[in-house]
């Protein structure tokens, strides 16, 4: 019996190719395509902390003074200003002229006692003479007792009135020296108030000047601070200008202000051109070091106000880590807690990562060596 062409046959034949097809693509459909590995957000480099010395520093504010302030005024008194010779900011040497007075009235009673000088020598030189007399006569008894003793007593007079006049005199000079007005020593003129043409009495301020042109700072510590604070120890200052004064602290006060509980601290500035005397300035007084953990500054975010590193695990992925910072020395910060004293951590580009990412590890290039 035939059945190749037979229609059903066929039919059924073609149905059983359909479904071992279909079959194939079920089965190939149903194998999972193979997944792609995780592709790394970023490569970057690591970094742990390193114990350095960092120096700690007692933080104060106060105010740029003289040193010390002399005070130059006239000796003289009722005496014309006739010049000024110095002007507010000069800078002046000890003995150097200041100022003049007109020295006329003084010239005229030079001369007047320079006239009774002559006058008492005058008079000195008679009434010697005649007790010289009275001395040879003494034992002829030409002269009586009294007589001889008159003569005596004249001769000493008159030498006590001459030594009354060379007195005047030595006064007269002295007020003639005194129409100068000399600097008591080497420094800068703080202030004037010297005025040609015035008529002046004696102590009248007529100048102010900065001694040796040395300038201090005044800062005010906490109590609690200063017994760290010791003579010698470096300070830097910056004034309100922005610019950075060098100092030493030279003595710490031996009080402390009962309504502010802070102790002065004077402390002898550098030459600058910068400070000025009157200038607010925040100091920095280096008390010592201690040893701490720091990391380099780029390897710390600040997020919401808070400081972060990312922590580098063995699968290479990040985890963020909350920390808590010091002070900055130099391009490094301090970690005062948050971070295990092993743990790797990204060095830089910290801000493109987030919590979890995965990172491709890199060694850090050496640091290069400055030039010398």
């Amino acid at each position: 019996m035939k059945f190749a062409n037979h229609p059903l046959i066929s039919v059924l034949a073609a149905a059983g190719v359909i479904a071992v097809a279909a079959g194939s693509y079920a089965v190939h459909a149903a194998d999972p395509a193979p997944a792609e590995a995780p592709r790394p957000a970023l490569t970057v480099a690591v970094t742990q902390q390193q114990r350095i010395a960092v120096p700690l520093r007692v933080g104060a504010n106060g105010n740029i003074a003289a040193w010390q302030e002399a005070s130059v005024g006239t000796e003289a008194n009722g005496l014309r200003l006739a010049d000024v010779k110095v002007n507010v900011g000069d800078v002046v040497k000890r003995g150097q002229v200041l100022a003049t007075f007109a020295p006329d009235t003084v010239l005229a009673d030079q001369a007047q006692i320079r006239a009774s000088v002559a006058e008492a020598e005058a008079a000195l030189a008679e009434a010697a003479a005649n007790a010289q007399r009275a001395r040879e006569l003494q034992t002829t008894g030409a002269l009586s007792a009294q007589q001889i003793n008159q003569y005596l007593t004249a001769e000493r007079t008159a030498q006590a009135r001459l030594e009354a006049q060379r007195a005047s005199a030595r006064t007269q000079q002295l007020r003639l020296g005194q129409t100068k007005v000399l600097a008591p020593d080497s420094g800068v003129i703080s202030s004037r108030s010297a005025t040609v043409g015035a008529v002046l009495p004696a102590g009248q301020e007529l100048f102010r000047l900065i001694r040796q042109g040395r300038l201090e700072w005044r800062g005010e510590v906490p109590a609690s601070d200063l017994s760290r604070v010791k003579p010698g120890q470096g300070v830097e200052v910056t004034a309100a200008s922005g610019a950075k004064l060098a100092g030493k602290v030279r003595m710490v006060a031996p009080t402390v202000d009962v309504q502010t509980r802070n102790g002065l601290v004077y402390v002898d500035l550098a030459v600058s051109p910068e400070a000025r005397a009157g200038m607010f300035g925040h100091g920095e007084i280096d008390v010592g070091a201690q040893q701490s953990l720091t990391l380099p500054q780029s390897a710390v975010t600040l997020r919401d106000g808070f400081h972060y590193v990312l922590r580098v695990g063995p699968d290479s992925k990040v985890t963020q880590l909350k920390v808590k910072v010091g002070r900055r020395i130099g391009d490094r910060i301090e970690i005062a807690s948050g971070v295990p004293a092993d743990a790797k951590v990204v060095a830089s580009g910290g801000g493109f990562l987030a919590d979890g990412d995965l990172v491709k590890v890199v060694d850090a290039p050496a640091p290069s060596v400055a030039q010398k």
